[in-house]
């Protein structure tokens, strides 16, 4: 099979129909073996029934069902599962992303190898509220992950070679941050195409102020996870024994201090009426904490078995 098109909805039950018509039109035209996996993530507005009206009438789609709403990651998640092409195209269910962009997407996967090609939406329609902070967060994503090339890490629209989507796991709200997390794995040759963004046409955003507090959180934990999910020992580790030393010297340096003015028969302080000493515990304390913490985490590892478990009511 030539492309998988994933396409994770909430409450798109109006363009359900345009999409599915138009994505089949550009696939016929250019003679691609293709399947498209609607999954909807507990949509309340018919989505469900529009879908298995619409695969009776295409076989090529295929839906997944939620039983109830997990967010956008969860469904590119099930959907890259699911998926069977040699080339992923992920694109939201709003037609704000035009399927005419497709066979180029698709070309440069298969003719330029590279591994992942993400959209970016240069002319947006968006109003400033959600455009500004979007800004924001892919400069900063630009500096932590060092994918210097890419000016809109969140486009819905992107391509993937398959061994790619098989080998990320995209859970919480990691969908922000897939051409990060490609690059964690292993993948390194991502590349940007430029695309139409179009205004929304049915409906409205199902996506609120409170995303861009998550986004921020997430890109800190992508972070952290990418460079120490594997070996935590490093972080926690180093810091661990840094403040345990750091609080050692100190301790050091007050009984050496006491037994030097004992030893010149001098005045001295006593040492629990020296702050430093306190300053000292709480460091060597807390360093010994960092580094069992490092212990533990080095033990327990992302080896969670259920946090990709969702409930699927339904498959067609």
């Amino acid at each position: 099979m030539d492309i998988s098109v994933v396409v994770p909805l909430y409450d798109e039950v109006e363009s359900l129909p345009e999409l599915t018509s138009w994505i089949a039109r550009v696939m016929d035209e250019h003679k691609f073996s293709y399947e498209v996996i609607l999954v909807d993530d507990g949509s309340k507005d018919g989505s469900w029934e529009m879908i298995c009206r619409l695969k009776r009438s295409n076989p090529n789609l295929r839906g997944v069902k939620f039983r109830r709403n997990y967010g956008k990651s969860a469904a590119l998640n099930v959907g890259f599962e699911a998926a069977q092409g040699n080339v992923v195209i992920t694109m939201d269910a709003d037609l704000q992303d035009s399927p005419d962009e497709i066979p180029e997407l698709y070309r440069r996967i298969v003719e330029e190898h590279y591994d992942l090609i993400s959209g970016w939406k240069a002319k947006r329609y968006d109003p400033l509220s959600k455009t500004i902070p979007t800004k924001l967060f892919n400069s900063a994503t630009r500096s932590m992950s060092g994918i210097h090339n890419l000016h809109d890490f969140n486009c819905g629209l992107k391509a993937y070679r398959k061994a790619v989507v098989k080998n990320i796991e995209v859970y919480g709200e990691m969908h922000r941050y897939i051409p990060v997390l490609a690059k964690w794995a292993g993948f390194t040759k991502i590349g940007e195409q430029i695309v139409e963004h179009r205004a929304r046409k049915y409906g409205k955003t199902k996506f609120g102020l409170s995303r861009f507090i998550n986004g921020f959180l997430d890109l800190l934990s992508i972070f952290f996870v990418g460079k120490f999910g594997k070996r935590p020992m490093h972080f926690f580790g180093s810091m661990g024994v840094l403040s345990f030393f750091t609080g050692l010297v100190m301790a050091l340096w007050i009984i050496f201090e006491k037994l030097y003015h004992i030893a010149r028969n001098e005045h001295y302080r006593d040492t629990t009426d020296n702050p430093l000493f306190y300053i000292a515990l709480v460091a060597i304390i807390l360093g010994s904490q960092l580094f069992l913490t490092g212990f533990v985490a080095e033990l327990v590892s992302r080896n969670s078995t259920d946090r990709n478990n969702y409930q699927v009511e339904e498959t067609v």
